[in-house]
């Protein structure tokens, strides 16, 4: 399973004393679990994904990737698709060597990107750049799936569309997945369990397990969800 355990990390501040960002900050995901981190801005939450990618090296403590040295998938708060390259291009340029000719057709049509392979980023709006991002992430078949608040900034409308086609496509081969969002919703939606983080520095104050079946999370059981970790963990909203 994925294992976190920060004893701590530190930020580095000019002309002040150091941020201690996250302190104590220990939980775990079982394999082909969809778990989110939830919590107040800057209680660290993109800086332990940023751990775990290995683009934060210096911390104190450890952490277990599932199965070892898994590959990643990976979509941040911003596409980050290169202007020059097609979608069909962005997204094989994150494959391995070994999969770069493999038929991406069924995922490009799952996102509803059908049409839009050799559209360059420019010509999308930002919702179908978030699908390509998406689909980039997806398409490496990864052991291990990493989401930074990948629909913020998204109107409601679009944003209910891409985390829709998000688990369906989830959904078709599970994998040990971690999101970071600041929306108690839709972590009610997506997630199997909620982990709920303090302010800085940042710690588990607590999990809560989902134990309401996907298909019927509809918007009465997200909101009772909602009012269930609420009450659990005051002052989270």
């Amino acid at each position: 399973m994925l294992e976190v355990d920060i004893a701590s990390k530190t930020y580095p501040a000019v002309g002040g004393p150091p941020l201690l960002a996250i302190e104590g900050l220990r939980f775990s995901v079982p394999d082909g679990t969809f778990a989110c981190l939830v919590g107040p801005s800057g209680c660290g939450k993109t800086t332990c994904l940023r751990i775990l990618l290995g683009l934060e090296r210096d911390f104190d403590g450890r952490t277990v990737l599932p199965g070892g040295n898994p590959r990643i998938g990976v979509a941040f708060q911003e596409p980050r698709l290169l202007p020059w390259r097609t979608v069909e291009e962005n997204v094989r340029l994150a494959l391995p060597k070994a999969m770069r000719a493999r038929p991406l057709h069924d995922l490009f049509a799952r996102l509803g990107l059908d049409g839009f392979e050799n559209f360059y980023p420019g010509a999308l709006s930002l919702g179908l750049a978030r699908r390509a991002a998406l689909a980039r992430a997806f398409a490496v078949e990864p052991g291990l799936l990493l989401l930074d608040e990948p629909f913020v900034s998204l109107d409601e409308a679009t944003a209910q569309d891409l985390r829709a086609l998000l688990l369906d496509v989830w959904q078709a081969r599970p994998t040990t997945a971690l999101m970071v969002t600041h929306n108690l919703r839709e972590a009610a939606q997506l997630a199997d369990r909620i982990i709920v983080l303090s302010q800085r520095p940042g710690q588990v104050r607590g999990e809560h397990l989902i134990a309401v079946d996907r298909t019927r999370r509809t918007p009465e059981a997200v909101n009772a969800i909602c009012a269930e970790v609420s009450a659990r963990f005051p002052g989270l909203l």
